[in-house]
């Protein structure tokens, strides 16, 4: 059967930190069984205040305001795409949106993403895949990760990719071959919050961190926390780290500078735990986290792996170059959700498509 073997597509990412939402527009190439990658452009367009404040309650309005969320969130995606894409001067074929998460229960066979496919469509003209969760969630699978099916076929040459955003993931192949993947523990979540606290977005190269000291209660109670203790498939979402994470970080008898050392500590000990040490093995680190020096160094300290943190342009732009990269393989008609990362029965091809102009 003929394939069309080169494909070009913007991939939209808003993640759980809202630093902003990241395009980035790639081109993809089959060629035999193995696809290969570029990004062309690549922005992030942080949140104007107003609005951020609107993702930020969102899980706690009533369904009409969220319904009007989930519109305006769209028409937002469309609007910055279409700046985007003047900017660059550029003809994508295809857009991918990941779309923001306000709610992720997978025990409820649920996780939903804001950003109405449909409107991205209307106001770009060009055909939209979003949703690319709820097919899993239907068949029994946590939704999420995603990010590890290109993880497989993009950066094969790692042993691990180790995602550093809102929230810590990884992604490897086990012993048979099967891909694996689930969420660590949060990160620039609970960095992030605490930075606030000084009146900052976050702690750049982990300085502040860098000056407390770790608190060995408050340590214990982060490494105790129920969900380090369950075997994948398994995910993390707001709802979990504000019932239970949030508030051990947020007892101000503690100094900031410490509690910041000492979750620097908590993400470092997680993260090592998941990695093999019978060997140092090559660990891809991207996401904002990444460019926290000092929480690096400890997960390289920790882990005893080979910690290679790419290009910036790679760091900041991984996952909208996936998402790219499974609205591709969702308009191809391929796999783009593995079961083996999941849960799920079997492995799916996800998202709902919205035709362009």
């Amino acid at each position: 059967m003929y394939m069309k073997k080169t494909f070009d597509a913007i991939g939209i990412m808003s993640g759980t930190s809202l630093d902003g939402v990241d395009l980035a527009y790639c081109v993809f190439e089959l060629q035999g069984e193995k696809w290969q990658y570029s990004i062309e452009a690549a922005g992030t367009y942080p949140y104007d205040e107003d609005f951020k404040r609107k993702l930020v309650s969102a899980m706690n309005t009533d369904a009409e305001h969220f319904c009007r969320l989930h519109v305006e969130s769209g028409i937002y995606f469309g609007n910055i795409v279409n700046e985007f894409i003047a900017g660059h001067r550029i003809k994508p074929g295809l857009i991918g949106s990941h779309g923001h998460t306000v709610f992720h229960q997978p025990e409820h066979s649920m996780s939903i993403q804001i950003g109405s496919g449909a409107h991205i469509s209307a106001i770009t003209g060009i055909e939209t895949v979003c949703d690319f969760r709820m097919t899993d969630a239907a068949l029994g699978g946590q939704g999420a990760p995603l990010v590890p099916i290109g993880d497989r076929f993009l950066f094969s040459e790692y042993d691990y990719c180790l995602n550093l955003g809102g929230i810590a993931n990884i992604s490897f192949d086990d012993s048979g071959g099967n891909r694996i993947a689930f969420d660590i523990c949060p990160v620039n979540m609970a960095l992030n919050m605490l930075a606030m606290e000084q009146n900052q977005e976050f702690d750049e190269n982990g300085k502040m961190a860098s000056r407390g000291d770790i608190n060995m209660d408050l340590l214990a109670q982060l490494n105790a926390l129920a969900y380090y203790s369950l075997t994948p498939p398994k995910t993390l979402g707001k709802e979990w780290f504000d019932k239970n994470l949030s508030t051990l970080i947020t007892d101000r008898s503690v100094p900031v500078e410490a509690r910041m050392r000492t979750m620097t500590e908590h993400i470092a000990f997680q993260i090592s735990k998941c990695m093999s040490r019978a060997k140092s093995k090559k660990v891809l680190v991207t996401g904002g986290g990444a460019f926290n020096k000092f929480l690096v160094e400890k997960i390289r300290e920790q882990s005893g792996q080979e910690i290679i943190v790419p290009d910036a342009r790679l760091v900041k732009f991984k996952e909208a170059l996936i998402f790219a990269f499974l609205g591709v393989l969702r308009k191809a008609g391929m796999i783009n959700t593995l079961s083996s990362v999941t849960g799920a029965i079997r492995n799916s091809s996800g998202g709902a498509i919205f035709a362009g102009n």
